[in-house]
C-alpha cells in the first residue's frame, strides 16, 4: 500500500500534538499476514494505531462504512457515542458535530485506503476485500469491540470478524493469527501482545468461539 499524501498529513498533525507511542512486541512479528485486534481506548486506539503502528504502511483498516458516505455520517455519529447524552451541552453537540463530521470525515477516512465494514447484503464485499489484502501480504487492523456509552467499550467483542479466519484457509491455504493489542494511553506504549492461531483442525463453530473467548480476555481499555 502506497500511503496518500493525506493520510501522511494527518500523521504529521497528530505527531505534533500527541506524545510519542513506544510500540513494543510481546513475541517478534514473523512476517506473516495478520489481524491486529487492538483496544478502542475512546477514540485515542484508531488514532494511536494509525499514526504510530510499526506496521501502518502495509496494514489496512476495516472501518465503518457509513463514514465514507456523507448523508450517512450525521446518523452514525449521533450513534456512536461521539459525546456524553447527560451532558448539559448535547443538544448542540447534536446539531453541530454530526454535520460538521460529514464535511471532515469522508475525505480523511478515504485518506487511510481501508476496508469498508457494512452490516447489510454489502458485508461480502467486506470480506472479499479484506482476503485480497491478505494476499498481497498486507495486514489488516480490526477495532472488535462493541461500544457501550461515551468512551466507553463492552468486554464482549464483534463476532463477525473472526469469519475472515476460515476464509482465508479455505482462500489462500494460510493459518491466520490474530493479535491482541493493548494501547495503554497513559503510559504512552502500543502493547503488541503473542498471536493467537486459527486452528483449522477444530469444529469451526468451537473455534470461533475459542477466538472470541481468548480475544475476548485480552482486548480491553
Amino acid at each position: 500500500m502506497k500511503p496518500t499524501v493525506l493520510y501522511r498529513v494527518l500523521r504529521g498533525i497528530v505527531h505534533i500534538f500527541t506524545k510519542p507511542m513506544k510500540v513494543e512486541w510481546e513475541v517478534p512479528y514473523d512476517g506473516r499476514p495478520a489481524v491486529f485486534c487492538p483496544n478502542h481506548a475512546g477514540a485515542f486506539g484508531p488514532v494511536a494505531m494509525l499514526a504510530y503502528f510499526d506496521l501502518w504502511k502495509s496494514t489496512r483498516t476495516w472501518f465503518h462504512g457509513a463514514t465514507i458516505h456523507p448523508k450517512e455520517v450525521p446518523n452514525y455519529v449521533r450513534h456512536d457515542y461521539w459525546w456524553d447524552p447527560k451532558s448539559k451541552l448535547a443538544w448542540f453537540y447534536n446539531i453541530t458535530v454530526p454535520y460538521l463530521a460529514a464535511l471532515l470525515l469522508p475525505p480523511m477516512v478515504r485518506s487511510i485506503q481501508g476496508i469498508p465494514v457494512y452490516y447489510d447484503t454489502r458485508v461480502t464485499s467486506t470480506f472479499r476485500k479484506s482476503v485480497e489484502v491478505l494476499k498481497n501480504g498486507e495486514n489488516l487492523l480490526i477495532f472488535p469491540q462493541l461500544p457501550d456509552g461515551h468512551n466507553s467499550h463492552a468486554r464482549q467483542l464483534n463476532p463477525g470478524f473472526v469469519t475472515i479466519a476460515p476464509l482465508a484457509y479455505r482462500r489462500l491455504g494460510i493459518t491466520l493469527s490474530f493479535y491482541p493489542v493493548f494501547v495503554d494511553k497513559p503510559n504512552h506504549i502500543i502493547h503488541v501482545l503473542a498471536p493467537v492461531d486459527f486452528d483449522p483442525e477444530r469444529p469451526l463453530e468451537e473455534e470461533n468461539a475459542r477466538l472470541l473467548d481468548t480475544l475476548a480476555e485480552l482486548i480491553h481499555d
